[in-house]
């Protein structure tokens, strides 16, 4: 990632270069995957314009606002936008209804099926939602869709998300690289859904400001996390100490999703999963709410339903 800056004269500079209300500004942000900040200098009128991004797309979208600063010093119109604006959900039809979120390529984002429209209503309704099924049924997936819906509407300031990390034979003490490196392999099936809704690379600019936090579960005890959309998956391998633990960061203005598949638990003792035994203890508190997907409910390849289905038909065979 690298930053470039732009100097401008004065305000009336900045709206004749980015368009009313940063039309033209919206625009390379939208074309180019970067982001642009416009912030005063502490003394006197001059603005500084920077545009941030990996190298290739920063170069790019300097060159368009200094051939179009050009021509607003050369006192040419500047009415017209130096190109026309991109084609997408913006400019082309409202979106269906019961959309959740619209990506950064158009695609709109809707639930399938009663179960996940019962989930999305849940999740956008309520404060906590505790959503348990098998793979493949979206429940993570619409979990960030919503989060993002809720980040756009300025309902909460962040996005934090966690799970736990089981370890498979290797401690991560005895890992290579840093804590990033140590957990980046278990966190890295969280990046999918971010991928298609904004794009990697806006992706990476949000993570790396921190708008969008990904953690190891056990790097969540003693904070409080407020106005912001905390989402928890693969709940099923926690302990009923550690779902405590978590479920108790939650702040003020802050909503929280929970998610797990209880037939997939890797603890070494799965009677002990912090997701099977969580009904129980919450049973009745009002302001949660519980989904459970079936297998019906996969809408993954097809024969991601078959081969849940089959797993299921063989471990009832005595």
């Amino acid at each position: 990632m690298v930053t470039r800056t732009l100097r401008l004269q004065d305000d009336q500079e900045a709206l004749l270069l980015l368009g009313e209300q940063d039309v033209f500004l919206r625009q390379l942000e939208r074309e180019h995957s970067v982001e642009i900040f416009v912030r005063h200098e502490p003394e006197g009128e001059m603005l500084h314009l920077s545009v941030r991004g990996s190298s290739t797309r920063v170069q790019k979208t300097l060159r368009r606002l200094k051939d179009r600063l050009a021509r607003v010093r050369a006192g040419e119109s500047p009415e017209v936008p130096a190109e026309a604006p991109p084609k997408g959900p913006a400019s082309g039809p409202p979106p269906p209804t019961g959309t959740v979120y619209v990506t950064a390529f158009g695609r709109a984002l809707l639930p399938k099926g009663p179960r996940q429209q019962l989930y999305v209503e849940s999740i956008l309704a309520g404060d906590m939602t505790i959503g348990i099924g098998p793979a493949g049924t979206g429940k993570t997936f619409l979990a960030v869709a919503c989060a993002l819906r809720a980040l756009r509407a300025q309902e909460v300031t962040r996005i934090v998300l966690t799970r736990p990390v089981v370890e498979a034979g290797e401690k991560l003490g005895f890992l290579p690289g840093d804590l990033y490196e140590k957990v980046h392999p278990y966190l890295k099936p969280l990046y999918d859904a971010f991928y298609v809704c904004l794009g990697p690379d806006k992706f990476r600019l949000w993570r790396n400001d921190e708008i969008i936090e990904i953690v190891p579960l056990a790097y969540m005890r003693g904070r409080t996390l407020e106005n912001a959309f905390i989402i928890l998956d693969e709940a099923q391998n926690t302990t009923l100490e550690q779902m405590k633990m978590f479920l108790t960061r939650m702040g003020n203005g802050s909503r929280v999703v929970v998610t797990g598949d209880i037939t997939q638990i890797d603890l070494d003792r799965p009677t002990r999963s912090g997701l099977v035994q969580i009904e129980k203890v919450l049973h009745g508190v009002e302001g949660i709410s519980f989904v459970h997907f079936k297998e019906e409910d996969v809408v993954r390849h097809p024969l991601v339903r078959k081969i849940i289905h089959a797993f299921e038909q063989w471990e009832k065979t005595p």
